[in-house]
């Protein structure tokens, strides 16, 4: 009984311990909303997942975006198949193809399609063979990742996605079947403990499947095969772990990163959708109440002597189709120095993790409560990975979700920020493209200054600053100025930005997060933070001078340097010559600080901002400091993603 209560305490111990480190469960439910809430607010339907998805945040965490394409629909047979106008129709085709991967045979012939318009971008993705006209994974990725994202970042394709020039972020776009298929009905019924829940298995099938365009290694027919995804429902039974759980897997990761692939031999042989694999099958074969705090460690060893098992026989069955061996053909007489590692990742248990990069500090940290700002430091690390992936005019559906289905206080703030974020993205211009008078005018901007009124409500600074250059774009100089001297009044050093990769508060921050502890989550956010500052494609508040970095993709700036730049422009129109000067002299000193406190230069931020130093002299006729400035942008502008080059040729 003595060693029993002694396990257990040196699980409960470890528990609090890697619950400061990973995530309490109040963190990780916030990491969790704000995501889910974000995918609501998007332009596009989308699904966050990877490990930032699933609501992990440590280091190596990086972010998985399925754009779920509206063009196109997936069905198990032509029955079912309900033609749309502008949407093509795909049937299912898994007679030759391995479990887990299916071809996708486009119903009729496209030149007989009365109710679809096939493009030629289209015609371009499809193979014709014996069964008629089937959708190549390998085009339809080309034109829907590469056209779509080229030039806009350094970029890698990487399976079925492409991936960010920091190995962070993973892009993929992805048809669907939105009834559960034959092939993983078996999964629904089969015999199980607990877990997962009736409830949850209906929630599972009424979400679909996914497919993504990535065939089978090795198959004759690979390039027009495409992989059955499972991402939604991994994400509900993800979502639905105990934290007990979700702990596990976290450990079971970071001894995958900081244990395994140290050798390089080893790297890319296992992977994270394996051990979450792992973990969905220990947990169905399980009773849900063995995974407590109380007995973390045996859970954990639990599941390395799983893994041992899996990796020595080189069997580990898909959850969802079981008949699909992810270890088929896996290992290379690697699997022996695999094994030596888990097995002495085994015997030890969480000890393994002494000299662990993530983890090595579990004999000296405290076991107290995660104190509040450092809860409040995980809370807005996520809220800055939130990105809005095109126009955001879905309002209507998140204010749907907010009123009938946000039942607590933390729910409701969260909905509340990302709201009023959302409101920020005022109307497109060609909206309004067809419409003239003075009529209209006025109704257009009182439609667009209650959008961005309602916006200030989301962070302390850049909703102020877009307001700014509303009025300015309306030559309403003062009003811009008025809101501008306001705003800098705010660039306190307790405002905590956004932009930055890695936030750590200083002690002013600290102190004003402790000050305000009794506030609720999202009123600390308005009042402390300061989001990125971003003008979208189109957006009507666009200055005129800078509307040429604003062309292609949506574009960052620096917050304190572009309301230095906006109110120069705003004295400029005023023909105020001295306070333009100044105005000028402060962007520039804006600019010093900024690349003398580790701001990396070549960010499109940053460039940005050398550029507007450059159009300030510009236009106060200072040609060759403007070209100096220009030089140094485009001489950094290794994506050609700013307007360095063009604005430089028309100095020539």
């Amino acid at each position: 009984m003595a060693r029993i209560s002694k396990e257990k305490s040196e699980s409960l111990n470890f528990y609090k311990y890697i619950s400061q480190r990973i995530g309490s469960e109040e963190v990780l439910r916030i990491r969790r909303l704000t995501f889910v809430i974000s995918d609501i607010g998007q332009n596009e339907t989308i699904v966050t997942s990877g490990s930032k998805g699933e609501g992990l945040n440590f280091h190596s965490s990086d972010l998985d975006i399925m754009f779920i394409d509206p063009c196109s629909k997936v069905y198990e047979s032509e029955t079912e198949v309900v033609m749309k106008g502008g949407r093509l129709s795909f049937i299912m085709n898994n007679d030759e193809t391995q479990p887990c991967f299916t071809q996708l045979c486009l119903v009729t012939h496209p030149q007989n399609q009365t109710l679809v318009k096939v493009s030629d971008g289209v015609l371009n993705m499809l193979e014709k063979n014996h069964l008629g006209y089937m959708l190549s994974k390998e085009q339809y990725k080309q034109f829907m990742l590469l056209k779509r994202y080229q030039g806009k970042w350094s970029a890698n394709i990487h399976g079925p996605c492409i991936t960010d020039g920091d190995d962070n972020n993973d892009f993929a776009w992805c048809l669907k079947c939105d009834k559960w298929i034959a092939l993983a009905k078996p999964w629904i019924s089969r015999p199980r403990k607990t877990w997962p829940p009736p409830e949850l298995i209906s929630k599972i099938i009424s979400s679909g499947v996914l497919f993504v365009p990535i065939g089978c290694e090795g198959s004759i027919n690979e390039n027009i095969e495409w992989r059955i995804s499972f991402s939604v429902a991994e994400k509900i039974l993800v979502f639905s772990f105990s934290h007990s759980q979700l702990l596990c897997y976290a450990m079971l990761k970071i001894l995958l990163k900081e244990k395994v692939e140290k050798h390089e031999d080893l790297k890319g042989l296992l992977c994270s959708y394996f051990l979450k694999t792992l973990v969905f099958w220990r947990s169905e074969e399980t009773d849900s109440y063995s995974w407590r705090p109380d007995d973390i460690i045996p859970r954990f060893r639990s599941c390395i002597q799983r893994l041992l098992y899996c990796v020595r026989y080189a069997i580990l069955s898909h959850y969802f189709i079981p008949d699909n061996n992810l270890f088929f053909l896996r290992f290379n007489n690697n699997e022996k120095k695999l094994t030596t590692i888990l097995k002495n990742a085994y015997i030890p248990g969480v000890h393994c993790f002494a000299y662990s990069d993530s983890l090595h500090d579990n004999q000296t940290i405290t076991y107290s409560l995660i104190s509040h700002y450092q809860r409040f430091i995980e809370s807005v690390s996520t809220f800055s990975t939130i990105r809005f992936y095109g126009r955001v005019d879905r309002f209507a559906r998140l204010l749907y979700e907010f009123l009938h289905h946000s039942k607590t206080n933390l729910s409701k703030g969260l909905f509340a920020l990302q709201l009023s974020a959302a409101f920020m993205l005022v109307p497109e211009k060609t909206r309004y493209q067809n419409c003239a008078g003075n009529k209209y005018q006025y109704l257009m901007y009182k439609h667009d200054l209650s959008h961005l009124m309602i916006g200030l409500h989301s962070d302390a600074v850049s909703r102020l600053l877009m307001l700014a250059s509303f009025f300015y774009v309306h030559r309403k100089c003062f009003a811009a100025l008025t809101v501008i001297t306001y705003t800098l009044k705010k660039c306190t050093d307790e405002k905590i930005d956004l932009s930055n990769e890695k936030i750590r508060l200083n002690h002013f921050q600290q102190y004003a997060v402790k000050l305000m502890k009794k506030e609720k989550l999202h009123t600390i956010m308005k009042s402390l933070t300061i989001q990125v500052f971003r003008f979208h494609l189109n957006s009507s508040v666009v200055p005129q001078e800078i509307q040429a970095d604003v062309s292609s993709t949506p574009t960052l700036f620096d917050s304190l340097p572009f309301a230095h730049f906006l109110s120069f422009l705003c004295y400029y129109h005023l023909h105020d010559v001295t306070s333009c000067r100044q105005s000028l002299q402060r962007l520039e000193q804006a600019q010093w600080t900024l690349s003398n406190c580790g701001t990396t230069v070549y960010h499109p931020q940053s460039l940005n901002t050398v550029i507007m130093c450059g159009i300030g002299h510009q236009l106060i006729s200072g040609t060759d400091i403007a070209r100096h400035a220009f030089e140094e942008a485009d001489k950094l502008d290794m994506y050609n993603v700013t307007s360095a080059a063009s604005r430089l040729s028309s100095l020539i």
